[in-house]
């Protein structure tokens, strides 16, 4: 038989449009999320808003979707089948690492309006239970006393140093991570690390500078190799970067930038509000939180991903039982939405099984996600006086995780920025409430008033998920069978 024949490589259809946007922190989640709104917008009313990305540490990205001009693949998974389109507004990517200054020098220039970022809540240097920059981190230290930077913040600070010494006017910040009020978070820390290296900049910046918050929604698992191959496959082309997502997307951005300069979202169907606190609460602690929860009890209880978690009966009765009981009663509900309805939605697009979303990649850097995801709703039910089993089984359940060893005896492969330093604090502790006691004592996760109060009902829900596992656990607080 003749040789099957390549597929040809993807390439761009026209020309590209000028970079309007620099993003930090070129994954997955942006380009199937922020760059597809960006690319319609572009398509329905024009304006220069295309986007250099900026990979922070590795190059993989660059060398990805350098030989394909930025252009890449963006793979919808539905129930009922799959759709693929091609994404055309990143132009270029930069590697932070191997080029601080050319990175700073595309930040600066002023055809550059907005500076997008999805770093991961790890990428701010801030501290999780309080938003504070972490002024101890070795790279802040590094940021403070070099002028090439190589945090997140630090790229924006020094940036915006150089358009202030040219006499140009700030870019807007706008984060798309999932951090509770990450505008502010992100004005928060570049505004500190800003104090430490020239107070005048600092000024200038909380003076000039704009950093709307947005919530993000949609569901991005980790493009495989089998996906590359789908790819190829449905579309006759060679993509090295595709992206895959569900269909469902949201992006609810504050309307406050830097002298009105910003694409015309809303053309894409992007919602542009007065304020995006309801719309983030809503997501942080429902779909986010749940997602969390769903994570480390479905890894314990040997589920993939979170499609197999929600076909379990006893986890899909969980996940609905924390929802209606612990969840929606501490939620402020944005204008017109029925958050029982939202519930519902929810959990059709996370028993979608064209998605294979693995609770090993939602686990990832728990410790900078619990405050915002899971510790925000234990703390105002408990506030209450009114107990929360389920959200106190979820954190047992990620206590359980990062002590790095499974239900059968097995490693964890635990990847969190504080790892080591949880292994070690499970390890030398006898006994799954001192575990539990261990581990709430540390305040960067924890503050000491909320880990007072959780000491009896974390440590409890620890002890039965060392005597039953996962399973049974989350079983005991639902009608259902193990």
């Amino acid at each position: 038989m003749p040789a099957e024949r390549p597929a040809e490589p993807l390439a761009r259809s026209g020309p590209a449009p000028r970079v309007g946007v620099v993003h930090l922190g070129l994954g997955a989640f942006f380009r199937a999320h922020g760059a597809v709104y960006l690319a319609e917008a572009m398509a329905a009313t024009g304006g220069d808003w295309g986007v250099l990305g900026v990979s922070l540490v590795r190059p993989d990205m660059r060398d990805a979707l350098a030989p394909q001009g930025g252009v890449y693949t963006a793979l919808e998974l539905g129930p009922d089948g799959e759709t693929a389109r091609r994404v055309e507004s990143v132009v270029g990517v930069l590697v932070a690492r191997e080029d601080p200054a050319a990175v700073l020098e595309a930040m600066a220039d002023p055809a550059v309006r907005i500076v997008t970022l999805t770093v991961t809540e790890k990428g701010y240097r801030h501290e999780p239970a309080t938003g504070a920059l972490d002024l101890g981190h070795p790279d802040i230290a590094h940021d403070v006393a070099e002028c090439l930077p190589v945090s997140a913040p630090g790229f924006l600070v020094r940036a915006l140093q150089r358009r202030r010494a040219a006499g140009v006017a700030p870019f807007t910040v706008l984060c798309c991570d999932n951090l509770p009020e990450n505008g502010r978070v992100v004005r928060g820390v570049t505004l500190a690390l800003a104090r430490r290296i020239d107070p005048a900049l600092a000024d200038w910046i909380a003076a000039e500078g704009r950093f709307p918050c947005s919530m993000v929604d949609r569901i991005v698992p980790a493009t495989t190799p089998a996906t590359i191959a789908r790819v190829a496959e449905l579309t006759g082309r060679a993509d090295a970067a595709p992206v895959q997502h569900e269909p469902f997307r949201q992006w609810v951005v504050e309307d406050d930038f830097v002298g009105g300069a910003r694409p015309e979202l809303a053309a894409a169907g992007a919602e542009l509000v007065a304020d995006v606190a309801p719309y983030e609460g809503m997501k942080l602690r429902m779909l986010n939180g749940a997602h969390s929860a769903l994570a480390y009890l479905g890894y314990l209880s040997g589920r993939e991903t979170v499609a197999d978690a929600m076909a379990d009966p006893v986890l899909a009765a969980f996940v609905r039982r924390l929802w209606r009981d612990e969840i929606i009663p501490v939620v402020a509900a944005p204008p017109g939405v029925d958050l029982s309805a939202y519930a519902d939605a929810l959990a059709r697009r996370f028993a979608n099984p064209a998605i294979r979303h693995r609770t090993w990649q939602i686990a990832m850097d728990g410790s900078q996600k619990l405050p915002q995801r899971l510790l925000a709703s234990l703390d105002l039910n408990l506030g209450a006086g009114r107990p929360a089993p389920g959200l106190a089984l979820a954190v047992a359940a990620w206590m359980r995780y990062v002590a790095g060893v499974d239900e059968a005896g097995g490693p964890i492969d635990v990847r969190d920025p504080m790892a080591a330093r949880l292994r070690a604090l499970s390890d030398a502790a006898e006994g799954p409430q001192a575990k539990a006691a261990a581990l709430l004592s540390v305040a960067e996760i924890f503050p000491p008033a909320l880990a007072r109060r959780l000491a009896e009902p974390v440590g409890a829900a620890c002890a039965r998920l060392a005597e039953v596992g996962a399973r049974r656990a989350a079983a005991d607080l639902t009608e259902t069978a193990p």
